[in-house]
């Protein structure tokens, strides 16, 4: 199979994990960012079901192994709280050592933000659930970089196409997106899990 094709292969089994564990709605959604979207992909749920919980495992490991490679970094940070689950298995899967980074430092014990060993130098890869503004990314980054962490690459499952990308890039972070959110609108379109009225709310909300 060529590259192209598995990732198109890829990215159809990923939108029939969301058909099939109901993570698609649409109506009036408030996201972590603040913003109000018309339609929401739900992916904290996917640890709810162990199947689907591995495959999308074995949709992160195959997309960093192709697009940056084991050897490029040494240590994987998830991001709270969706991409926690997800990294953690993740970082087992690939021999990586796990960590995380609070919102806000903890107020006991050592008082640090961050969960886990992390020394000057290690060159850390963050991941995610999805990325809408990057705000939570740009925000972990910084504070692994405090701690003399170096952050180059972020991945996520879905780019939601709202401009998260381009803040990252500002902030010297490259993300790697298995899908974005339009190609995802096509594939869901084509596989019958929803109709042409929300297949073109999400183009809307993504032209928005």
């Amino acid at each position: 199979m060529t590259v192209d094709k598995e990732r198109k292969a890829m990215k159809t089994d990923f939108c029939r994990i969301l058909n099939k564990i109901g993570a698609i709605e649409f109506g009036i959604f408030k996201l972590t960012s603040g913003k109000v979207s018309p339609y929401y992909i739900d992916l904290r749920i996917i640890p709810s079901f162990p199947d689907a919980f591995q495959k999308a495992c074995d949709l992160y490991v195959k997309l960093i192994e192709t697009e940056i490679g084991r050897k490029n970094f040494d240590r994987i940070a998830g991001i709270p709280t969706a991409g926690i689950s997800f990294a953690s298995v993740v970082s087992y899967q690939l021999k990586k050592p796990f960590f995380y980074v609070r919102k806000e430092a903890k107020l006991h014990g050592r008082q640090r933000r961050i969960e886990g060993i992390i020394m000057p130098g290690d060159r850390i890869l963050l991941l995610d659930d999805l990325v809408t503004t990057g705000k939570s990314l740009i925000t972990t980054a910084k504070a692994i970089r405090a701690e003399g962490g170096v952050v180059n690459d972020a991945v996520v499952l879905l780019d939601r196409e709202e401009g998260g990308m381009e803040r990252l890039e500002k902030e010297g972070l490259k993300l790697h997106a298995l899908m974005k959110a339009s190609e995802a609108a096509t594939e869901l379109y084509e596989i019958g899990a929803i109709d042409e009225n929300q297949y073109k709310i999400i183009l809307k909300q993504i032209k928005r």
